[in-house]
């Protein structure tokens, strides 16, 4: 049997008004994919109370069980066949926070992952401290993302971001992922 290929995976994690949460996930694999090629949500009825300065406590426990679930489905369908290994995993936020290395969501993300699997964060707002070399503009959007990584150079990250499919400032699977978990919090409460 041939190693497994490696895939890209966008996770999302949105809040419901009753207190719940849904985890999304979208596999794809490359950056310019269109399609994915698994996507998946996660019910979590209780996460961690959102505590101002600390947003990592509430997001990464929902961000390593949509890892777990990814981890668990059969990969294509079939039971025999092994599950692609996680090359980058791509976040709504930070991975940093500022040129110093204070740790954002991303970050958090990759020290629990102990450092194997890259991850980018695509933040829509910047952050006070964030170096204006970590913006990226696409297609004829005024308004840039933020880019930050670990795991992955900036300049590769930015690329990549840049690259992904979609016209707009948004691409087309990171939208995929935001709905999905957002239809996922619809059907929860």
């Amino acid at each position: 049997m041939s190693a497994p290929a490696s895939v890209l995976l966008a996770l999302d994690v949105h809040y419901a008004p009753s207190g719940g949460a849904v985890a999304a996930g979208v596999a794809f694999e490359a950056w310019t994919t269109e399609a994915p090629s698994a996507e998946f949500v996660v019910g979590i009825e209780t996460p961690h109370a959102y505590e101002p300065g600390a947003f990592y406590k509430r997001e990464l426990p929902c961000l390593l069980r949509a890892l777990e679930a990814y981890e668990r489905r059969p990969a294509a369908g079939r039971a025999d066949a092994a599950i692609a290994a996680i090359a980058t995993i791509v976040v709504d936020g930070y991975v940093d926070l500022d040129a110093h290395g204070r740790p954002g969501l991303g970050r958090r993300l990759f020290e629990a992952l102990h450092g194997r699997i890259a991850v980018l964060g695509v933040a829509k707002t910047a952050f006070a401290g964030i170096d204006p070399t970590h913006a990226v503009l696409r297609g004829d959007s005024a308004r840039p993302l933020y880019v930050t990584a670990a795991g992955l150079e900036l300049d590769a990250a930015k690329r990549a971001v840049v690259s992904m499919h979609g016209p707009h400032r948004i691409p087309t699977l990171l939208k995929r992922v935001d709905r999905l978990a957002r239809t996922g919090i619809a059907r929860t409460t």
